[in-house]
């Protein structure tokens, strides 16, 4: 009976204290830091709420997830909700100590996990964060072969409830590769398996220096083994698998041995090509077999396939089908060791250009970038007209950007708007002051240079020039774009003086003053013809050294006119005008004085070659050479025509104007012939942390002569030099730096380390 009354008592006693009751008021105890608004924000229940000690948990649970509290009690009595907190520290600072840095650690990287676990100064303390960047960095450590590294926690609590963290690195030893090997090969040798690894056994010790290719590291280790199955794949072994993976490391050597055992499988071939579209007819089956090289009983090729149906969409895309899907599929045939692929092709409605809008040309009107665009509003989407429009407005050389992107009508499913975003680069220049250049030395300069004037994509160049080697006053006026045909017209005015003893030529001066007009006719985008002449008078005085010791004839001739005409050829598909990167580049020029008007009689041809092909992954290599002749028609050259070469935009690593014969007082001659050449990889700067698109590395090999006679020439007289490029497109225009050394010259030549251009391109 006793025991019974116990039982009741007790239920009784839990129920009484189980019943529900409305809160009064609630009261928080240790605010320090915190708004009372932001706690009574997170808790779940509210004043007038009614509410039991059951759920007391919750509320516990509701602000410790908040992570602003370290502790939480809650009590609930005489509908009084009592809520007691400690706050958790806020970070007064998190220090990272005694790591090498860029070598795994550098302040980018400390700087985003700071930001990902919320540990910058001001910032609530998480602890269970503090061991999530501990084993973070660990991992981070062991995946760079720093398999003994150990972190120290360094905490200080202050009387603000602040909290200093410093972690206090112990690096250890960075393993480095002893072997790398792969088996199970038999379709590839290791030795080409193991080239596709960033990592490896080390190089020559002095290559090795360089390029630490023994350095371990985990991600270029995975990354390689996907590049491995993908060399696999796309050579028909769609069974491939990597058996075995071990990164065996031996720490009493600090060594670490990479073991890789492959499956290569079946070298599947090609037994049916199947073409899947709603309108597929046996004409257009036809056309898209064409853009396959693999037939049926080839090798399967992956990147072969990928390669066709690329061809497919762009098949399509230049019909009007401006979002055309191509996807293939591949699956094991019925006969052993072959495969079956699917191309299904769904080429959507033809698209019809609704309107163009063109942004970021401030400065530029509308017009100038209209006219180059092949495709107008109202014709059908074409992809290739639309990416020579691009390329056709990158040339004018009045951006430093060209973007575009399409985009869908709302209410219309064949109609887009094409919308062109350019981003204006400084196209010219006014300029008043001194300046000094390699060539001329000093110079009081003047003028307005602007390939854009005012915006309606004319030239206008207007200049003086005063130095101690030339004096010169030119006005030049070229409209490209006269009528709806896209002819050219150009006109100039000219008075210059040279002093070619300044120049570091021979001892003479010559005064000339003339103009010049021009006529240009597109052949097509790419490709224009021009006519120009060039009507001169012409006023030489020689030097004693010309005049005297070397009988130039025409120093005593009194010869005052020079009348030519200048037939050029020029064609250009590069896809930039700054920063190229792939197309080519070609100029052909033939230059004939008028018979019976001008008073030197010569010829002249000349061709300029550049060519520029992407390689790697975002390099480019460039080719160029140019080819200059003269001679005179019945007469001698003027010597003043001769051509010059060297410097730095001709052979650098040598002096400007040093190449070739010279006379007895060292000066050089010129010649009839010249020939340049050049070959350089080119790559923007991000490998060296500069991320830039309007910077430029190169390393670059330059080869020239020049012939005083057309029939004396010869290479043995070529000189070269090797040297690194760097071109920056700044606000003020384009500029070029030069370090070059000499490879190929010889005794007496005049060299040069460093030069500098304005307005140099790659």
């Amino acid at each position: 009976m006793k025991i019974r009354k116990f039982v009741i008592l007790l239920l009784l006693f839990s129920f009484k204290f189980s019943i529900a009751a409305n809160i009064d008021s609630i009261e928080i105890d240790g605010l320090n830091t915190i708004s009372r608004g932001t706690v009574l924000s997170y808790l779940p229940v509210e004043v007038g709420d009614e509410f039991n000690n059951d759920e007391i948990p919750k509320l516990k649970e509701a602000l410790l997830q908040t992570n602003f509290f370290s502790e939480v009690a809650i009590q609930f009595s005489d509908s009084k909700l009592k809520v007691a907190i400690k706050e958790s520290p806020t970070i007064k600072y998190f220090e990272f100590k005694n790591y090498k840095d860029g070598e795994v650690l550098n302040e980018e990287i400390i700087g985003n996990i700071k930001d990902n676990y919320s540990f910058n100064n001001g910032k609530i303390f998480i602890n269970s964060n503090l061991q999530k960047i501990t084993n973070q960095l660990v991992n981070l450590y062991q995946s760079n072969g720093y398999f003994e590294t150990k972190i120290e926690i360094k905490s200080n609590l202050d009387e603000q409830n602040r909290v200093g963290i410093e972690l206090i690195f112990d690096e250890g030893e960075r393993a480095t590769i002893n072997s790398f090997r792969i088996s199970g090969n038999v379709f590839f040798n290791q030795d080409d398996l193991l080239d596709i690894f960033n990592i490896g056994e080390a190089d020559f010790f002095l290559i090795n220096f360089f390029t630490e290719k023994d350095n371990f590291i985990k991600s270029e280790y995975e990354s390689g083994i996907k590049k491995m199955q993908s060399k696999y794949f796309d050579s028909g072994f769609l069974d491939f698998q990597v058996v075995k993976n071990e990164i065996k490391y031996l720490k009493d050597d600090h060594k670490i041995d990479l073991i890789i055992d492959i499956s290569e499988g079946y070298q599947y071939k090609l037994n049916n090509l199947n073409f899947i579209s709603k309108d597929l007819s046996s004409e257009l089956e036809s056309k898209l077999r064409s853009f396959f090289k693999i037939e049926k009983g080839d090798f399967f090729d992956r990147s072969s396939i990928i390669e066709s149906t690329k061809k497919i969409s762009s098949y399509f895309e230049n019909k009007g089908y401006a979002y055309t899907s191509v996807d293939s599929s591949i699956a094991k045939s019925d006969l052993k060791e072959y495969l079956d692929v699917s191309i299904k092709i769904d080429e959507g409605v033809k698209a019809y250009i609704n309107r163009i809008i063109i942004s970021g040309n401030n400065r530029t009107q509308d017009d100038v970038i209209r006219r180059k665009m092949q495709l107008i509003e109202g014709a059908v989407y074409s992809k290739k007209e639309l990416d020579d429009s691009i390329k056709n407005i990158k040339r004018l050389g009045y951006f430093s950007n060209v973007t575009y992107d399409l985009k869908k009508l709302k209410n219309s499913n064949d109609k887009v708007d094409l919308l062109i975003d350019v981003e204006e680069t400084k196209t010219g220049e006014i300029s008043i002051g001194l300046s000094h250049a390699n060539a001329t030395g000093a110079a009081i300069n003047a003028g307005i240079s602007q390939n854009n004037i005012l915006g309606t994509g004319n030239t206008l160049n207007a200049n003086f020039t005063n130095s101690d080697a030339i004096e010169e006053t030119s006005f030049y006026f070229k409209n490209p774009f006269i009528n709806s045909y896209g002819h050219s017209a150009s006109f100039g005015l000219f008075s210059k003086k040279i002093d070619a003893q300044n120049l570091d030529a021979s001892t003479y001066s010559i005064s000339e003053s003339g103009t010049i007009l021009g006529y240009g006719v597109p052949i097509d985008s790419e490709t224009n013809f021009f006519a120009e002449s060039r009507i001169s008078s012409i006023d030489l005085t020689c030097g004693y050294d010309l005049k005297n010791l070397y009988e130039v004839s025409q120093c005593a001739s009194g010869k005052d006119l020079d009348a030519k005409i200048s037939l050029i050829y020029k064609s250009d598909s590069l896809n930039d005008f700054y920063f190229p990167t792939d197309g080519s580049q070609n100029t052909i020029a033939t230059t004939l004085t008028f018979p019976g008007i001008s008073d030197f009689q010569y010829l002249k041809f000349e061709s300029n070659y550049k060519n520029y092909t992407p390689v790697f992954s975002t390099q480019t290599l460039k080719f160029s050479t140019r080819l200059n002749f003269a001679k005179g028609i019945g007469e001698e050259l003027p010597f003043f025509k001769r051509y010059f070469e060297g410097g730095s935009s001709s052979v650098r690593g040598f002096d400007f104007n040093s190449l070739g014969a010279k006379y007895a007082n060292d000066k050089p001659k010129g010649g009839e012939v010249s020939l340049v050449s050049s070959v350089a990889l080119g790559s923007p700067l991000d490998f060296i942390g500069i991320e830039n698109s309007n910077m430029r590395g190169a390393i670059f090999a330059d080869a020239g002569l020049i012939s005083e006679k057309a029939q004396d020439f010869d290479l043995n007289e070529m000189r070269s030099s090797l040297g690194l490029q760097f071109t920056w497109l700044t606000p003020i225009g384009p500029l070029g730096f030069n370090f070059a050394a000499p490879l190929l010259k010889k005794e007496g030549d005049k060299t040069e380390t460093f030069s500098f251009d304005l307005g140099a391109k790659f």
